[in-house]
């Protein structure tokens, strides 16, 4: 592989890492904030949101991100860091419910507006969320793109943003962590998370017998395996995830009464399809109300919704 030659690799490292560095200021301060009027965040997703930083750092500066220009097992671990466990962790951040809980209501309604427009909806839904994510990497490494990527700065930042916000994309498709207008089942994401799973599969499994252009055969098998079990690990997890939440969503809860115990499974849900004790939950002390939400988005599906309006 070609190494960065028109310019300077500590240069373009600092580049691609400023953004996240940023993301995690920011995230601190708005969790400050938040504090001094609401509830107190939760520890475990700063935890969550500072390791997923973390390990966007580790991909793309320091000694990961000089090898892997001219290491294929090096470039597959970052990756594994940087397009699966990173998205992964900062989800479980939840950062658009934090960001809820900081601004202002007005300034929290147009944000809500903007997550119910249409091209995020299309964005986020599983299907296009897993071909953006796993169909990008197909392209990457069946494709001369690979090695174009080495070659120009430009491309090299477009790829590397590219595989992160697919792989964060395709994670807030498959589990709900903040709140999610438009929700798919829990079979339906499972089926299409199953799929993708696959795809990646078959992928590292075509690099192992393919290398891409310019990757000796050694470091194509091992960085085919790195991105086997690697992402398999990960893809595991996320898996875990939605399996507990679909858990905790369907579970009969035991009401010990005078007549002894009855088992209960009734759910409330919008009109929108949104569990009411779920979005309570994810927006507890949010900028704005639960019911103001509710209200929102039930007025907003039944604007698209044309069979709402004949009801």
């Amino acid at each position: 592989m070609h190494t960065h030659e028109q310019y300077s690799a500590a240069t373009l490292q600092i580049f691609l890492a400023i953004p996240f560095i940023l993301l995690f200021v920011i995230y601190i301060l708005a969790v400050v904030l938040s504090n001094r009027k609401k509830k107190t965040w939760p520890g475990y997703r700063m935890v969550a949101w500072s390791f997923g930083i973390l390990c966007a750092l580790l991909s793309l500066v320091g000694p990961i991100a000089d090898l892997s220009h001219t290491d294929f097992s090096a470039h597959m671990i970052g990756h594994v860091l940087l397009g699966m466990l990173a998205p992964l962790l900062l989800v479980l951040g939840a950062p658009v419910t934090l960001l809820l809980r900081t601004i202002s209501i007005p300034t929290a309604r147009k944000l809500t507006k903007i997550l119910r427009s249409r091209p995020l909806h299309l964005v986020q839904h599983p299907v296009v969320a897993s071909i953006l994510n796993i169909g990008g990497l197909w392209v990457l490494y069946t494709t001369d793109l690979f090695l174009m990527m080495h070659e120009n700065m430009l491309l090299y930042v477009i790829i590397h943003t590219h595989i992160f916000l697919a792989g964060y994309v395709f994670t807030i498709s498959i589990i709900y962590v903040d709140v999610t207008p438009f929700r798919k089942s829990y079979l339906y994401r499972t089926v299409i998370f199953v799929l993708a799973l696959a795809g990646h599969s078959v992928l590292s499994k075509y690099i192992y017998a393919n290398p891409p252009t310019g990757v000796p055969i050694d470091q194509a098998e091992l960085g085919s395996m790195i991105m086997y079990y690697g992402g398999d690990t990960v893809e595991v997890g996320l898996l875990i995830i939605l399996f507990y939440q679909w858990y905790k969503k369907s579970r009969p809860t035991f009401n010990n009464g005078k007549e002894g115990f009855a088992i209960s499974n009734n759910k409330k849900f919008t009109v929108a399809g949104t569990d009411i004790e779920e979005v309570k939950r994810l927006n507890a002390n949010a900028g704005m109300s639960y019911r103001e939400i509710n209200e929102w988005f039930a007025k907003q599906q039944s604007k698209a919704d044309p069979l709402t309006k004949k009801r």
